[in-house]
């Protein structure tokens, strides 16, 4: 052996510590605790503050790490090629091939990353300063990666802002929290959770609203003993209250202002001031993010709204238990009117009311309808159809047989869909 041969063969031993430390780094620190990142880093860790700092701009961090460990895996396997060229002329290629493949992917990749694996907050502090150097120094040449990447986008059509993340985050987190699942390390329940605290951003009040078609609410010129009536036979605490046509709404009725007024007057529901006890109507527009609503609804501490559209016109009314149902599922307690909305069906099809929300028909099936263009599954059908499906005719689309039950009028009220085991036929 020669000496360039020594100085190879060492060269070819630091690429491979170096590709299992950027390897065990990328495990440890995506894995690492925030919340343990963060309490170290209150408490004067300073190797915790680099931890999170790195975190925070998470594309530049993967950027380094995949630069640098292809980087050395490239220059240590075309050194051994070199090497064992020399040494066995052409057969030192396919010997080149099978030895650095095996060791690389034993002991650079599998053997590292299962250790940070296992120790991942230890092995984050640990590795906190070099990724830090190695960022700052690599950080001209990942510039200069992004803006190539955003020019080549560019040019087929894809527009990615400056400010943009290449890698979306939210999405990664969706994708590991659905491996999990797959792997039973997630109960379904809670992935459906994860799932909607991520979704609140993308909802409008519009998807998750109670539509005006099937609101309660009472005319404020009727007798008062046939309001009081009304909200007891109601299953539900607020009611909105209309003058001249249902359009109109005037007020809110809570049923404990109604409860302590009966009260006072002794029980004589004739006597009650129904305009005394309304509440003003808190309407708000249709396209406001469900995640603004929830906030809104905690500044004003009250759980109730009215939704209006581009128009002004009542389009239906969403509570604090509408957003909550779509992180948690549906919420029903004893006193909720229990008409089920999805019917299984024997033969393994499902009978499903038109009104019922695609996001909550996916929830319960497990399905992945798209939810974009129509809020109700009725709409989806209309929506794909293209037009208003009489009685009885089907339509194949999204892995689905969807078959029309019945109609009011212009509106389907109830479903029969077939998930589908081959490839999906064209729409009948």
């Amino acid at each position: 052996m020669t000496a360039y041969d020594w100085i190879s063969l060492v060269v070819v031993v630091v690429c491979l510590m170096l590709s299992a430390f950027f390897a065990g780094s990328e495990t440890a620190l995506t894995a690492s605790s925030r919340a343990s990142m963060a309490r170290l880093e209150k408490q004067g860790n300073p190797r915790a503050g680099i931890v999170n700092r790195l975190l925070t701009q998470r594309e530049r961090l993967i950027g380094a790490l995949l630069l640098g460990n292809n980087a050395v895996n490239i220059a240590a396997s075309s050194l051994a090629t070199g090497v064992l060229l020399t040494w066995f002329g052409n057969a030192g290629i396919a010997y080149a091939t099978v030895v650095m493949t095996v060791i690389i992917v034993v002991f650079a990749e599998v053997l590292p990353k299962t250790a940070a694996f296992n120790a991942p907050d230890r092995i984050a502090l640990s590795v906190a300063r070099p990724m830090q150097l190695v960022v700052t120094v690599l950080g001209p040449i990942l510039m200069t990666i992004e803006a190539l990447v955003r020019w080549l986008l560019k040019h087929v059509g894809i527009v990615v802002g400056e400010d943009q993340a290449v890698l979306s985050a939210r999405e990664e987190l969706r994708g590991a929290v659905d491996l999990f699942h797959c792997e039973g390390g997630v109960e379904k329940i809670d992935r459906d959770m994860f799932g909607g605290v991520l979704d609140l951003r993308e909802l409008a009040v519009s998807d998750v609203m109670i539509h005006r078609t099937n609101m309660i609410t009472l005319n404020a010129d009727d007798k008062p003993e046939d309001i009081v009536n009304a909200v007891i036979a109601s299953p539900v605490t607020r009611l909105p209250l209309w003058r001249g046509n249902p359009e109109n709404i005037v007020g809110v009725l809570h049923v404990k202002d109604l409860l302590r007024a009966l009260h006072a007057l002794d029980g004589d529901a004739a006597k009650v001031d129904i305009s005394a006890l309304m509440t003003a109507p808190w309407f708000v527009p249709d396209t406001r993010p469900v995640s603004e609503q929830l906030k809104a609804f905690r500044r004003r501490k009250t759980p109730f709204a009215l939704v209006v559209d581009e128009y002004g016109e009542v389009e239906g009314l969403v509570t604090l238990e509408d957003i909550l149902e779509e992180i948690v599922g549906d919420i029903t307690d004893e006193h909720d009117v229990a008409i089920p909305g999805v019917r299984r069906q024997p033969d393994g099809s499902v009978n499903v009311d038109g009104a019922v929300p695609v996001r909550d028909l996916n929830r319960v099936m497990d399905w992945h309808l798209p939810d974009e263009e129509a809020t109700t599954i009725a709409g989806l059908v209309i929506h794909e159809a293209r037009s208003i499906p009489e009685v009885g005719q089907s339509f194949t689309f999204h892995g689905f047989r969807f078959r029309v039950l019945r109609r009011a009028r212009n509106r389907i009220t109830a479903l029969r869909i077939q998930p589908l085991t081959r490839a999906s036929a064209p729409a009948e």
